[in-house]
């Protein structure tokens, strides 16, 4: 898509957000049943979108199914609300649900659209939060049939995915997954959580806000329910353990612009070659910075 483009009103000939009713009331269907079985890999029929599947097609379906005059929608990648990604996301939806606001700020908007990251402030009972997600089974490192696959979620049988936890353990005396890490929802199904880091699977378990999550190229549609259990899969052990941030000495690693040592960090190379550590979440970031200048003035 062509961010560019200026799409002149007179020229729209869809529906409100892009899809035909009958795909929106499959979609939700599928996500009531998504809803009800927690964890659940709820296939439905994926709808072809104006842009590549893995470029959050599954995501964008879950989103503009839901999505009403009423609602305001923030759409980010890896935390950054002005990534290539979510801008082009976010100027797709605009343009196909006229009068739908959008906003950079976490607390005001009602339904959230992420790829890879949960947002740092805490979510309400009254936010939606929908992830986009490449591949939905987790299963599918030690399986490569769907039917046994699914007969394995089924029984609850997991022991080939521990063994292969185990076999990281062995080999590098920890769990080496940075992320998509295998966690269990209401004591039943393992789901893998979209590409988010470890730092934000614990921020699943009870969370007050609807969790859906939609691989539109796999063609799945699955959610964790408000206040639902969702543990991480570990071992007793070897507990699981998120992203410390720690320098040499062992100190917690800064944020470079707002200062934040409770938030998760990106690394990157400044124009000297050094590593610098900066939050992921462009608004949380921005809103201390904001923050600490007005205190700076007063």
């Amino acid at each position: 898509m062509n961010p560019n483009y200026e799409l002149d009103p007179d020229e729209v000939a869809y529906n409100f957000g892009f899809l035909d009713e009958f795909a929106k009331r499959e979609v939700r269907r599928a996500i009531l049943k998504a809803i009800a079985i927690p964890g659940y890999q709820t296939p439905y029929a994926s709808r072809e979108m104006p842009m590549g599947r893995g470029f959050g097609t599954g995501g964008l379906q879950l989103t503009l199914a839901l999505v009403g005059p009423d609602d305001r929608l923030k759409v980010i990648d890896q935390g950054s609300d002005d990534s290539v990604n979510a801008v082009n996301l976010r100027r797709f939806i605009e343009l196909t649900c006229p009068g739908v606001d959008t906003t950079e700020a976490t607390r005001e908007a009602t339904l959230i659209q992420s790829r890879h990251r949960i947002p740092e402030h805490p979510l309400g009972e009254d936010q939606v939060l929908v992830l986009q997600v490449p591949y939905p089974d987790p299963l599918v490192l030690v399986e490569p049939s769907e039917r046994k696959r699914k007969a394995m979620h089924g029984e609850g049988d997991y022991s080939r995915l521990l063994t292969r936890l185990y076999e990281d353990i062995v080999q590098f005396e920890e769990i080496t997954i940075a992320h998509r890490y295998p966690t269990r929802i209401a004591a039943h199904y393992v789901i893998d959580p979209s590409p988010i880091p470890r730092y934000d699977v614990p921020r699943l378990h009870h969370s007050p806000a609807l969790i859906l999550l939609g691989a539109g190229r796999e063609r799945k549609i699955y959610a964790v329910p408000p206040y639902t259990d969702a543990v991480p899969l570990a071992f007793d052990d070897v507990p699981f353990r998120v992203e410390a941030f720690l320098d040499p000495d062992g100190v917690r690693r800064p944020c470079a612009r707002c200062g934040a040592t409770d938030t998760y960090l990106d690394e990157f190379l400044d124009a000297a070659g050094a590593k610098v550590y900066q939050c992921s979440d462009s608004h949380c970031c921005n809103e201390r910075c904001l923050s600490g200048q007005q205190e700076g003035a007063r």
